[in-house]
């Protein structure tokens, strides 16, 4: 595996599993009792009272557009009726996500910084950095697991490459020369693919881009063969016929585009590869608040509206408790954390 990197650094992996527990939900009224317990108590329920009363900023760590922030703008709008508040995104890209997720972390834990991050940058960032600008382990209070979406594994609508078994082929003859572009290094685009030529026994050449937007564009003007593109990016490119879809990385087939296969489909048994959503406080936020939002966020991905946006997105709510998160989390870190050590991949 070779890296040739277009646009800087980028996150962090490590692995996780398909869970999400969807937990109780008396979180809101744990707010109207804090209210009604009055504010003697500054650290538990008290300090959720009348939260929130200024604007919460919530911090996606990629720039605008794509997966991460189209979930993140979605439950912000929601989050600002169901809570009565006014939730504001704001991006801070670079560094692969790890700029803005540890702005979360360093953020004051009083419920009004708060972040929503993919697995690349929670999950995968601590086995590809020597060190982080946070602490992976103890810098956060997890809110919630909220979605996730695979990615297609696309070529150019012009390409020769017209199914998976022709991409292995072309790699086969021709060893390292195939490039795919990702997102970022370290990103879920970047180690899903790896996943696949780590279990079918080939290699290409990794050139990354600095967001998920120039990596489309990098295989729309064939600089580069293919690219694993999540669904969000992906379909309507797909749907114009500007994009050949090969395969899809989750473990059934997506309902928009039901006639691309799952790589499982095409040889590689139990492949399974999605770009999950955490919301996340930084540690130390008040658990009525912490509780509060859990609870919000779970009701919000239960909306028809939402899940019809989230669906024709090819996005898949898991709506997860903050108790859930710590064991899904291990998961991931156990199974990336694997391929990253077998790949001996590195971030510069």
């Amino acid at each position: 595996m070779q890296e040739d990197r277009k646009g800087g650094t980028n996150p962090p992996p490590r692995r996780r599993a398909l869970l999400a527990g969807l937990g109780g939900a008396a979180a809101l009224s744990a707010i109207g009792g804090a209210r009604a317990q009055g504010a003697g108590q500054g650290t538990g329920q008290g300090a959720a009272q009348g939260y929130p009363n200024r604007a919460v900023t919530m911090i996606v760590p990629f720039a605008p557009g794509g997966s991460t922030d189209f979930v993140a703008r979605l439950l912000a709008q929601h989050l600002s009726t169901v809570l009565n508040g006014n939730f504001v995104v704001e991006n801070r890209a670079g560094g692969s996500g790890t700029v803005g997720h540890g702005a979360v972390a360093r953020a004051r834990p009083d419920g009004y910084t708060l972040g929503v991050s993919p697995t690349g940058t929670f999950a995968l960032a601590p086995f590809l950095f020597e060190k982080l600008p946070y602490d992976s382990d103890n810098g956060f209070a997890p809110i919630s697991l909220l979605a996730g979406n695979a990615m297609f594994v696309c070529v150019h609508s012009s390409s020769n490459i017209r199914t998976y078994a022709d991409l292995i082929a072309a790699a086969k003859a021709q060893p390292g020369k195939l490039t795919y572009a990702s997102a970022g290094a370290g990103t879920i685009a970047h180690l899903a693919p790896e996943l696949m030529l780590d279990m079918s026994g080939t290699e290409m050449l990794h050139v990354a881009y600095r967001s998920g937007g120039l990596q489309v564009q990098a295989v729309l003007g064939r600089e580069t063969t293919m690219g694993f593109i999540d669904t969000v990016t992906a379909i309507p490119h797909i749907q114009s016929g500007d994009l050949r879809a090969l395969a899809v990385t989750s473990a059934a087939r997506s309902p928009q585009i039901p006639n691309v296969p799952t790589l499982a489909e095409c040889g590689l048994a139990g492949y399974r590869a999605t770009n999950d959503f955490g919301f996340f406080a930084p540690a130390g936020t008040p658990p009525a608040i912490v509780a509060a939002l859990s609870d919000a966020s779970r009701r919000i991905l239960a909306m028809p509206e939402v899940k019809a946006r989230l669906d024709g997105a090819s996005i898949d709510i898991y709506a997860g408790t903050a108790e859930a998160f710590p064991a899904y989390q291990a998961e991931e870190a156990r199974r990336w954390g694997d391929l990253i050590r077998r790949r001996n991949i590195r971030m510069e």
